[in-house]
């Protein structure tokens, strides 16, 4: 999977999954953009990326605002004059009974799922568009864009719409050379974000117990689909789902 010459645009990759998409476009070739609004995570990153051999800059930003998500798209290019790969990792989650969810827990989780991706996807597409050129955008989205799961209301919100978001603009931007597509993890091993799960045998065992492939994912898995998903080898896919979860959310449907 060559990326040479690319520059990629990873946003909320402060650590897990987001760390393994940076790291793993870099070891495929591409210069990497990493926008996170922690910054205690950027040096790590970008000791990652750079040990690979590429260039990599952090930037500090949340997204969700529509004039920082511009300016975050506007200093991505700037750092390398260019951008050719738009990885959507940002994302949030609120745990809470439905009937108990505030607005402001609504707003927080629907801003930076969704309208955060809208944006900041215009803006990427702007810059492909006023240079003539290709692109790929991909999502990082969750098997929740097609499974329920209570208590996550917002969220599986929020990822239902990134489903049908994903899937307009991979007929609307295809005329550009514009390819659109979602990856959806399931459990993924990412301590300390899911250190209580790790530490409740009880709960993890409940959790295998409805995964075929009997353990969790890692990081790294979802970095792959990502880098696939990048790569000359899917310019003839767009407007797919790419599902990793090893096999929980077919297992858990039917």
């Amino acid at each position: 999977m060559n990326l040479e010459g690319k520059v990629a645009l990873v946003t909320g990759e402060g650590m897990g999954v987001g760390e393994a998409i940076a790291e793993r476009l870099a070891r495929e070739g591409a210069d990497v953009v990493i926008d996170n609004r922690a910054r205690g995570y950027g040096p790590g990153v970008l000791r990652r990326v750079r040990a690979t051999g590429r260039r990599g800059v952090f930037l500090q930003g949340a997204l969700g605002t529509v004039g920082d998500d511009f300016r975050m798209v506007a200093h991505g290019i700037e750092a390398f004059g260019k951008l050719d790969i738009l990885v959507n990792h940002a994302a949030m989650e609120k745990q809470a009974d439905f009937w108990n969810v505030s607005e402001a827990e609504y707003d927080a989780v629907l801003r930076g799922n969704l309208k955060g991706v809208f944006f900041a996807t215009q803006a990427f597409v702007r810059h492909l568009r006023e240079n003539k050129r290709p692109g790929k955008i991909i999502n990082i989205s969750s098997v929740h864009e097609e499974l329920p799961a209570p208590r996550f209301s917002a969220c599986c919100i929020s990822k239902g719409g990134l489903r049908m978001l994903m899937r307009s603009l991979a007929i609307e931007l295809a005329p550009l050379g514009i390819t659109v597509n979602n990856v959806a993890p399931g459990a993924i091993e990412t301590p300390p974000l899911n250190s209580r799960l790790l530490d409740s045998p009880d709960l993890l065992r409940a959790l295998l117990d409805h995964i075929p492939l009997n353990h969790l994912g890692e990081p790294a898995d979802v970095a792959g689909a990502v880098a696939f998903l990048a790569s000359p080898d899917a310019d003839y896919i767009t407007g797919a789902t790419l599902i990793v979860d090893g096999g929980l959310l077919w297992n858990r449907a039917g």
